[in-house]
């Protein structure tokens, strides 16, 4: 294992620690899938089974939660850092092997998105094909998706993007990674390109950096965020119950 990298395990979840390029090549090596789960989702872990089958599936998460980062670090010896969501996609989007033509396939939400994001990555220098970008239908609490499945099997990309929203994309995830004859690495970074694409609220570095992107969202569209942000708060009870430890279901 590279310097400086090791897993640390909260709430039964096995979380990377270390830099996002460390966490891209770990996943580019061996494959895998990589979750970036947010508080208002992890809060729902003692309830939601298939997001906690999804995480639990999951090579490793990172920790993008700027509200579950300060909790840990107050109740444990063992500190970790940021990282966010968006740091592990600049990083990303540089990865010379993420960069070569045809290595890439890109699950959008909508069709406005997916152009966004598209002239976004261009920019970058990344090509996506229109066969590359696929988007997402409204997934039910089961997934099955036998047209992405077709797809990703005909192109076989060695890197695979979900760029959809929380909660179904870890969903997803899990799903290609069990149904898949291959083993690309699935990266979920839901609303991330959006930032930088200007699908959403763009959110500058320094912002990400002090963890407030929350905020910026929340000024952005107050009545959409602000309560999902505000139920965050429950997240903080069961870590302080159950740090390290997997919640009991329906606890």
């Amino acid at each position: 294992m590279d310097k400086g990298v090791r897993f640390q395990q909260i709430l039964g979840i096995r979380f990377f620690v270390g830099s996002a390029l460390q966490a891209i090549l770990q996943v580019a090596r061996d494959g895998g899938l990589v979750v970036v789960p947010a508080a208002p989702a992890l809060k729902n872990l003692a309830h939601d089974a298939p997001y906690r089958e999804a995480l639990l599936g999951a090579d490793f998460a990172i920790a993008d939660s700027a509200l579950m980062v300060v909790l840990w670090n107050l109740i444990d010896q063992h500190k970790i850092p940021k990282l966010s969501g968006l740091k592990y996609l600049r990083a990303l989007i540089k990865f010379p092997e993420f960069r070569e033509p045809e290595a890439t396939f890109w699950v959008m939400p909508t069709p406005a998105s997916a152009a966004r994001n598209v002239a976004w990555l261009r920019l970058q220098g990344i090509e996506p094909v229109d066969e590359a970008v696929y988007l997402a239908p409204m997934y039910g609490r089961v997934i099955a998706d036998a047209e992405l499945l077709r797809r990703l099997e005909e192109r076989k990309p060695r890197h695979i993007v979900l760029g959809i929203g929380g909660g179904t994309q870890e969903r997803l995830g899990l799903y290609l990674k069990q149904n898949l004859s291959y083993r690309p690495a699935i990266h979920c970074i839901g609303a991330a390109i959006a930032f930088l694409s200007g699908d959403q609220v763009r959110i500058p570095e320094w912002a990400d950096e002090w963890g407030i992107g929350w905020l910026l969202r929340t000024i952005s569209d107050p009545r959409r965020y602000a309560p999902r942000y505000w139920e965050a708060r429950h997240l903080a009870p069961m870590m302080l119950r159950y740090r390290d430890r997997l919640p009991a279901q329906g606890a």
